[in-house]
């Protein structure tokens, strides 16, 4: 069986640090990563779906956590086509707009381009110290299983090369009966890892919790059950404490699929107060103790 890493998708939310699950000694940004990073060996970094990262920032989390710590990185939304704030972008590369949100078309390819590089170039403090995981890309619910998607994907991969992307779908179209098979082959024949998903069933965005080993990374991010999952309130959509005979229920399907990888990188995306934090040291346990 390949490496198991379990994490959390954040450290830093307002709900977690009112939650008591940080010690009070541990009143400070350095110290709260530094703290994170003693529980759990892996991290996925939200924040850098909303506002690209300053290289700066890379730096400092490289500086606050140990020797063979990692962080999965979330890709920039304007690189996954989700509607991006025209005040996330670099002040450079602002068009001139009355539009709230932009799409990659809305760019010069120059600028767009642009971004691309910044994005990348600001990992480099975590690739240097051997920090960086992968580049999670999510696509929006209307990216949808087309021949364009799937040349995306290839797109996607070349320009992060040799970083690893790490790709999550949000519409059932890629899982479709036979469409499941094509989308794993296409996956395995390029070697890009598909990222697993534990979410509610029954809506727009939802796909279903296939666990399969596309290439030789795999990942697993656990959305949880919310019967909220449609609500604008990111704390109701998320917020779902998994029960301990839910993750030991998983427990064997992780072993299995680690089977088929060389890493296996798990994550608890239910980051309401300290939901994740808990969750992903139970399921680090029953893992451990099997």
């Amino acid at each position: 069986m390949g490496d198991i890493k379990v994490g959390t998708a954040s450290w830093t939310d307002r709900t977690l640090l009112d939650s008591g699950w940080y010690p009070a000694s541990a009143d400070t940004p350095e110290k709260r990563l530094s703290y994170y990073a003693r529980q759990f060996p892996l991290v996925e970094v939200d924040a850098t779906y909303y506002s690209p990262p300053a290289e700066r920032t890379a730096q400092l989390w490289v500086d606050r956590t140990p020797p063979g710590f990692t962080f999965n990185i979330k890709a920039f939304s304007l690189l996954t086509g989700h509607p991006t704030r025209v005040s996330a972008l670099y002040k450079d590369l602002r068009p001139e707009t009355e539009k709230k949100n932009l799409y990659p078309d809305d760019l010069p390819p120059q600028a767009y381009e642009e971004v691309w590089t910044r994005f990348l170039s600001a990992l480099d403090p975590l690739v240097e110290a051997g920090k960086l995981g992968a580049i999670l890309f999510q696509f929006p619910p209307w990216f949808t299983i087309r021949r364009d998607n799937k040349q995306y994907l290839l797109e996607v991969a070349r320009r992060c090369a040799p970083l690893r992307p790490v790709f999550e779908f949000r519409h059932a179209s890629w899982f479709d009966g036979d469409n499941a098979d094509e989308t794993l082959g296409f996956l395995r024949e390029h070697e890009l890892p598909l990222v697993c998903v534990d979410m509610p069933q029954g809506h727009r965005s939802s796909v279903p919790p296939v666990l399969a080993a596309t290439a030789d990374l795999a990942v697993v991010r656990f959305h949880g059950h919310s019967d909220k999952w449609t609500s604008k309130d990111i704390h109701e959509k998320f917020g779902y404490d998994y029960s301990t005979r839910e993750l030991r229920d998983w427990a064997p399907k992780l072993r299995e699929l680690a089977g088929d990888a060389e890493r296996t990188h798990v994550l608890m995306n239910n980051c309401y107060r300290d939901y994740a934090q808990r969750n992903a040291t139970t399921l680090a346990g029953l893992l451990d103790a099997d």
